[in-house]
């Protein structure tokens, strides 16, 4: 089977708050762009719902599926476990369909080391500021400050990780921050590399760290 008529794993991650899950969701409004839901074992939020946002099930049922080894990638993030089950990803990738992954670096890292023959795209989301950001994160379903701290204080950790990814694009205007992913994933699925400002990328990671 030849690569164009296979299709393409495309994973987008950030830190805590970065706008990820939004641009997943307007990138699977595309033709042949499918969301890989992950199972997860945290508390849905107000808005969820449980088999389209995620699977949401208990840590024993997470801890028999990786003993079943059921997942292509899992980890553990702010206490909570979230992984993305390998049944149906390969077959939707063998009829062409272009799947979108929604996952921390560890998960991308996991996916990276096993080499599957399948086209692999890794974009890193990054915010414009930390202001803003703890202004996302304190918008969000989350009253309690300490949650806030806690997701702070592992954005700088995060951070450290943008270089593991094909791609850094800046989510300061959400339909401008699509527009960009959008042509990065037009391009690199016509087989051409994107070509971007990556010194405008590390200066602004300084301005972030």
């Amino acid at each position: 089977m030849s690569l164009k008529k296979r299709g393409a794993m495309i994973v987008l991650s950030s830190p805590s708050g970065a706008g990820k899950t939004t641009l997943v969701k307007l990138i699977s409004k595309n033709k042949n762009h499918f969301v890989s839901i992950s199972h997860t074992t945290r508390t849905p939020r107000s808005n969820e719902i449980n088999g389209v946002d995620y699977f949401f099930i208990n840590k024993d049922q997470f801890q028999k599926l990786i003993n079943d080894n059921e997942f292509l990638e899992y980890a553990k993030v702010f206490d909570n476990y979230y992984g993305t089950s390998k049944k149906n990803i390969i077959s939707k990738l063998d009829e062409g369909k272009n799947i979108i992954f929604d996952i921390d670096w560890q998960g991308t890292e996991q996916i990276i080391e096993r080499k599957l023959s399948y086209k692999l795209i890794t974009i890193f989301i990054l915010p414009p500021s930390k202001k803003v950001l703890r202004e996302r994160l304190s918008n969000r379903d989350m009253k309690d400050k300490l949650i806030v701290e806690e997701r702070m204080k592992q954005f700088s950790k995060d951070l450290l990780h943008w270089k593991n990814y094909n791609y850094v694009v800046i989510n300061d205007d959400l339909n401008d921050c699509y527009k960009r992913i959008m042509d990065i994933l037009d391009t690199e699925l016509n087989n051409k590399k994107f070509l971007y400002d990556k010194i405008l990328i590390e200066s602004h990671i300084k301005k972030l760290i």
